[in-house]
């Protein structure tokens, strides 16, 4: 697989949507985590992230503006020991709740699907990490709608042991901006990362479409230790 450029792929793309990050920096230290959020509607726009604990949460900018809280409100990023959660809806809830319980991060989706909002059934994407006593691994999903089927879902897992250093996949809900908004299709994407966490999240933020940005969290976790930092862009301030 060609390891691609993250800023190409973000600039010549004006509504990847929701996109998923994971990988480890180049110098084999850091287990790597991005998650951004984009919006089209005054209500998908009206947001911020937060931090809750560990984890982050969505929350309204203006709570006036609020108007559906269901598909947008919710907890991206939550960590149960020493996994680290981040999905593109409450789907975080049910991961975590289901792995809490012994399940795989498999089998704890299996109980979701595509979200239901027609005509784009917008993909369910997650991500958990597993960092442990210098072991790094992580997986990816998507849970998708068969061609545009309501009444048919793909599911998709890819895993990835021991990643080598400098590497990380990205995946994101839509292949680009449409009506209705066509899924994303093939495997995560290769793309590099680096070790300067600030760096990253400068390039990331810098390349995401101007006007269809909302926010974008990133986190590095030291692999020795389990010590992490996070960093957090909102457009709203």
């Amino acid at each position: 697989m060609n390891m691609l450029s993250i800023e190409q792929e973000l600039k010549n793309n004006s509504y990847p949507g929701r996109g998923i990050i994971l990988g480890k920096s180049a110098d084999g230290e850091s287990a790597a985590a991005a998650y951004f959020i984009m919006g089209r509607s005054v209500n998908s726009r009206n947001r911020i992230f937060v931090e809750d604990g560990e984890g982050i949460r969505t929350q309204a900018f203006d709570p006036a503006k609020l108007t559906d809280p269901s598909l947008v409100i919710y907890a991206p990023v939550r960590v149960l020991g020493n996994k680290t959660i981040v999905t593109n809806g409450d789907q975080t809830d049910t991961i975590y709740e289901g792995m809490d319980r012994q399940m795989t991060f498999e089998q704890a989706l299996r109980s979701r699907e595509f979200e239901p909002d027609a005509p784009n059934y917008t993909p369910r994407i997650s991500g958990i990490m597993h960092v442990e006593n210098g072991t790094y691994n992580y997986a990816m999903s998507i849970l998708k709608s068969s061609n545009g089927n309501p009444d048919s879902c793909s599911r998709y897992t890819f895993a990835y042991e021991n990643p080598a250093a400098g590497e990380g996949h990205f995946i994101h809900t839509y292949m680009h901006d449409g009506d209705p908004l066509p899924s994303f299709e093939g495997e995560p994407k290769l793309i590099s990362i680096p070790d300067d966490m600030e760096a990253f999240t400068e390039l990331l933020w810098n390349s995401l479409n101007e006007e269809n940005k909302v926010s974008l969290f990133v986190r590095y976790i030291n692999i020795r230790s389990g010590k992490y930092e996070t960093r957090i862009v909102n457009k709203n301030q």
